[in-house]
């Protein structure tokens, strides 16, 4: 097993759906389990190993800033957006910075992991001989701040496709994934989505995913971080 020692976290969104709380801090600094939801992805990643991470950022970007300087345990590099690059744009932008293969996080997420750190999980499972991208999944039965029909179908060696439109999938993907650079083979730098790059990779057999065995929560409205909040008063938050 290889863990990837570069990372990204994606924390330029606005967080527009988490007004009023955004208004006077960016998303990934709202407290979640008694620190801002970002430290707890930095400590997961530091955990296991990783040595850089590069974080994006834009809306109120002096403040998150500000916040990350006070890390010493990991390399933080900044990516500033002056316009907001979508979910592979940003990626792209600091590919040099990522090495070959390397974990990608929104900032967005808060997970407890089973047995096993996820993380450790994900990057176990990677094999980059044959896959390109290897998804998290969280089963749509217990993942909480999301509703919906699901994202992708998993087969049993793990490949990936989307669901169809009459389907309903099992499975969200959990906003965790390793890729390699390869992912993004003819990327050119600008404003651009994932999904087209997942397409392009489920196409080609080579996006996979793993079902992630502990708890999952997504943080997008203040009603949403409330029941999280609700719900790790009850349980071991990891530090």
């Amino acid at each position: 097993m290889t863990v990837p020692e570069t990372a990204m976290i994606k924390a330029a969104g606005l967080g527009m759906r988490m007004r009023p709380i955004t208004e006077t801090m960016p998303k990934a600094l709202i407290p979640v389990g008694g620190k801002p939801i970002i430290d707890h992805a930095i400590d997961r990643l530091a955990a296991v190993g990783v040595k850089r991470i590069v974080v994006n950022i834009h809306y109120k970007s002096d403040m998150l800033a500000e916040h990350l300087a006070r890390r010493r345990d990991v390399e933080i590099v900044l990516s500033p957006e002056e316009e907001l690059l979508d979910s592979g744009g940003g990626i792209v932008q600091v590919l040099p910075s990522l090495g070959e293969s390397f974990y990608v996080i929104n900032a967005d997420v808060f997970w407890l992991s089973g047995k096993r750190p996820a993380l450790l999980r994900l990057a176990q499972a990677f094999d980059p001989d044959t896959m390109d991208g290897l998804l998290l999944m969280q089963r749509t039965v217990t993942a909480v701040g999301l509703n919906g029909p699901g994202d992708f179908m998993i087969d049993q060696t793990g490949l990936l496709r989307w669901r169809e439109e009459t389907e309903i999938a099992p499975h969200y993907f959990a906003a965790i994934q390793i890729l390699h650079r390869r992912f993004f083979a003819g990327a050119t730098p600008g404003k651009f989505p994932l999904r087209p790059y997942w397409t392009r990779a489920i196409e080609a057999g080579r996006l996979y995913g793993i079902v992630h065995d502990g708890e999952w929560y997504h943080l997008e409205t203040p009603r949403g971080l409330s029941e999280v909040e609700r719900r790790l008063a009850t349980r071991r938050v990891e530090r």
